[in-house]
């Protein structure tokens, strides 16, 4: 799933790819793709592609005051061309759920592996039409997420850091991958109960958070949108690296498995030592 920094990337490919376009198609693959109903996709054909912005995970394309805004979930992608083809799409005939055409030939499609269809895109006069973005929380990048924020922030939640970090209505843009990379960094267990943090360990989540993320920022940028699903692995410390030696002790790196994903950890860096068990079971494994 792309998280915060590969969303910005493609933001930032856009914004120099897209912008100063003008759509001149929009091709549905999928019927269940888009969630709005009114604008239809035909009112962007002719509009001018003003801006390209992020809200936590959504991408929001400023299209003369109309917007188009998606969200990648799990299993998509945005697949760039500096040709479109010229093949219309036929509904329910391949992984593309979405086509953009833009004035120059150029264009992208959003394309979703997999069985599981929650790839979503809108069409609306206003980004905070969108009920997921009405919802989110503070972004974790911005000058206003300061650690006094952030402080607060966990001494309201009585819930394990993990889940707290990937919540989007709490922060928004982190998620799987990159609450691992940051709880590694910060030598701090996925288990460890947020309202329970003492202030150096705040301290500590609050700047593996900012550095975390703004590093990953840096990697992505200027990059082909082609290119980031390997640079983001590729970066990971821990996160779908189970098996392998913890860059920072040489220990091997942990997995904690769920119903539909996983987590990755060091037991030396992040719990004194101990594996965490399956949290159906038990806490620790005896």
């Amino acid at each position: 799933m792309p998280e915060l920094p590969e969303v910005q990337a493609l933001v930032d490919f856009l914004s120099e790819r897209a912008v100063g376009e003008a759509i001149t198609g929009v091709e549905l693959g999928s019927i269940t793709v888009l969630k709005t109903y009114s604008p239809p996709p035909d009112a962007l054909v002719g509009a001018p592609v003003e801006s390209a912005s992020r809200h936590g995970k959504f991408i929001d394309l400023d299209c003369g005051g109309t917007h188009l805004i998606f969200h990648l979930a799990r299993a998509g992608w945005l697949r760039w061309y500096e040709e479109v083809p010229a093949t219309r799409l036929r509904p329910g005939k391949s992984p593309i759920a979405l086509r953009v055409r833009l004035s120059d030939g150029s264009g992208f499609d959003l394309t979703e592996a997999g069985t599981k269809k929650r790839l979503a895109a809108y069409i609306t006069g206003s980004p905070q039409e969108v009920p997921g973005i009405a919802s989110l929380g503070p972004d974790p990048l911005s000058p206003d997420f300061t650690q006094d924020v952030f402080a607060g922030i966990l001494a309201e939640r009585r819930a394990q850091i993990k889940g707290v970090l990937r919540d989007q209505s709490i922060i928004a843009g982190i998620g799987n991958a990159y609450s691992d990379e940051i709880l590694h960094v910060a030598k701090i267990s996925p288990f460890a109960i947020a309202a329970r943090l003492s202030e150096e360990e705040v301290e500590s989540l609050y700047a593996a958070v900012r550095g975390t993320l703004a590093a990953a920022v840096r990697t992505a940028s200027g990059r082909p949108a082609a290119e980031l699903k390997d640079a983001k692995r590729a970066g990971m410390r821990v996160h779908g690296r189970t098996g392998e030696i913890c860059p920072e002790c040489g220990d091997v790196v942990r997995e904690v498995s769920f119903a539909d994903s996983s987590l990755q950890y060091c037991a030396t860096c992040q719990t004194g030592g101990k594996p965490l068990a399956d949290r159906r079971t038990s806490k620790f494994l005896k």
